[in-house]
Formats: structure tokens, sequence, C-alpha cells
């Protein structure tokens, strides 16, 4: 790990002023991350500004019926938030998914976002990424790539976002609150992530120097049709092979609307909004379920060894359209709830 110099700030103005673009400057919360790519030698920050005393950290509803979600509210307790939990239960289930207790109790809500890829080639600073390095090349296209993507990769790089959270919030179209130096700004949730295309060591539409400082949920959470499944080697402390988040509206057992988002799938949380319009009007039906997973994974590629998750993808499509549609009365979240009826 590299020397560093480390300032707290108080305000959003100070922690703005403090950060310089291009002095390798970072913002610090739960450190979740950003500890473990220091240790490792992949993020060498100069200096790191802790915001953990910033006036981000509440839950509030807004004027149009959704709910503001603090950047430094813990993961944890956004998961067990009672507005969270009967409004937006599918948020709730998709926090729980994640990481661990322990890491849960200290990651923050802005730090899920901007969280970096578990490739294994990113951190191990002895093989070509293109991530960490631009214009090294992609040590996974033709290494180990059980993990890697098979929608919206490029030739320099087949990484996946990490996230269980951000797929949930792709599905219900959140949106991210951004403050500079200058401006303030409102990014759709389906634009703040970035497809690698020829730059993968870009992430994210933020700005250098700016600053998340909240998530704003719209007003319907579809708190009556919903589902979150997580295919992953282990039950708890690993990532997703692929997850499924679904939101669904019923009338008379009918579309009448459907959020699809996947993730360990791609560079994003990734939707096909074509999918979703195709299912809207029809029977709530596994045909019409199968047909819209077909039209999701049509441009699927699969690598040497992850041609599998198209196959996998495909089926938890299908039984998580299914399983929200049959959703009744779901209990309140807690961790005992949550291990019980989460099956892999």
């Amino acid at each position: 790990m590299n020397r560093f110099t480390f300032t707290s700030a108080h305000t959003i103005d100070e922690a703005l002023h403090e950060n310089i673009p291009g002095n390798g400057t970072r913002f610090i919360a739960g450190g979740t991350n950003l500890i473990d790519l220091m240790r490792a030698d992949v993020e060498r920050p100069d200096h790191l500004i802790d915001i953990r005393h910033l006036d981000l950290q509440t839950i509030t509803d807004t004027e149009d019926g959704g709910l503001r979600l603090g950047a430094l509210v813990k993961n944890a307790d956004t998961a067990y938030d009672e507005k969270v939990q009967s409004r937006y239960p599918l948020l709730a289930k998709a926090i729980l998914a994640g990481a661990s207790p322990q890491l849960r109790n200290m990651a923050t809500n802005g730090g899920n976002l901007l969280q970096r890829t578990r490739c294994y080639y990113f951190y191990d600073t002895a093989t070509p990424c293109n991530k960490r390095v631009p214009g090294q090349g992609c040590s996974a296209v033709g290494g180990y790539n059980r993990m890697h993507a098979i929608l919206g990769a490029s030739d320099h790089c087949i990484a996946t976002h990490p996230s269980d959270m951000c797929v949930a919030l792709a599905a219900l179209e959140a949106r991210v609150v951004v403050m500079g130096k200058e401006s303030k700004r409102v990014i759709p949730f389906s634009e703040f992530h970035r497809l690698p295309g020829d730059q993968p060591h870009i992430d994210s539409a933020l700005l250098p120097g700016e600053l998340i400082t909240h998530i704003e949920l719209p007003a319907n959470g579809f708190s009556s049709h919903y589902q979150y499944i997580k295919l992953r080697d282990r039950r708890s402390y690993a990532f997703a092979l692929v997850s499924v988040a679904v939101a669904l509206t019923l009338e008379d057992n009918a579309v009448k609307d459907v959020r699809i988002a996947l993730g360990g799938v791609a560079h994003k949380p990734w939707r096909n909004t074509e999918a979703e319009n195709i299912l809207k009007g029809k029977a709530a039906e596994e045909l019409n379920f199968r047909n819209a997973a077909d039209i999701i994974l049509q441009e699927a590629k699969g690598y040497t060894y992850n041609t599998f998750k198209i196959e996998l993808a495909r089926r938890a499509i299908v039984r998580a359209l299914a399983e929200a549609r049959d959703l009744q009365a779901p209990e309140p979240l807690n961790c005992y709830t949550y291990n019980r009826h989460h099956q892999l």
C-alpha cells in the first residue's frame, strides 16, 4: 500500500473543495472496496477525504411519493428500513443477497454504486488488464473467464459489475443525484454505469471531483409482485454468476407493467426494454416468459468457460418472473427469513 494523506470533511462543500481532480484524491466512506483495492496495489490514491460525517445519512420521502436514500446510509440500514421494506421490498431483498452482514454494516449506498469489478485479472497486478491500465490488453478474454460477461462486452474488457443492490435499482428505475463544485446533476440509473467499449477503465458517468449525495426511488416500488434471484457458487459471501431482479404489475393475470434487470452478466446491470414491452399486455404465463428471456439473451456471447451462463440466465429469468407472479403477502425481511427462504 502506498503512502497517502488523510483529511476529514464535515460538509459537502468542504469535501468538494478538498477533492482536486487529477491529483490522486479519493473520497472514502465505508471503504469496503477501496481499502481492498489499495492493499492489492490496484488503487494508489495520494490523498483520502473521509466523508463519513456528511449529512447524507437519512432516508426521506420525496414530494412525488418516492424515497430519497442518503449516499452514506449503510446498506444494512437501507435494507431494514421500514419504508424500504414495505414500499421497495425488491431493493431490500437484493441488498441482503450481497456480501456478508459485517460488510453490509459498513458499506454505504453511494459506495455500492461505485464498487469495481471482481475480475481476477483486475486484482492481479502481474497480468495485463485494460481496466487497470488502459492499453495493456484483457487477460480474461483468453484466460479463465467463468465469472465474466455474456452481454455488452468488448474485445477490450469482459468484466462484470459486482453489485446486487444496483440490479434492483436498475429495475426500479432509480436516479442518482451527484454534486460537483459548480452544479448538481440527476442521472437516470440506466445511464450511470457504462459498458466497456474501448474505455473499460471508466466505470460510470460520474465526472472527476463529483460526489454522490442521494439515490432517488420513484413512487412505484412494485411491492406486490417482485423477485430477486441470485445464483452463485456459495450460499453467502459470493458474487453472482447470474442474478435477476423482476418487478411486475398484473391485471387479470395479464402483465400491465414489468421490469427485468440482470446482474453478473455485463459491465453494468442489464435491461432490455424491448423484451419488457413485448411482455406487456400478454398473459403472465411461462411461454411468454421464455420468449422474453430469449429476446434478452439473443445477443449473448459466451467465452471459453462461461457459455453455461446463457442457459443459466434464461432459466433464472423465467423462474424469477413466475415467482414474482405467484408472490403472496411476503413477510418482512430480516436475516432469519431471508436465509430460510432464499434458495440457490
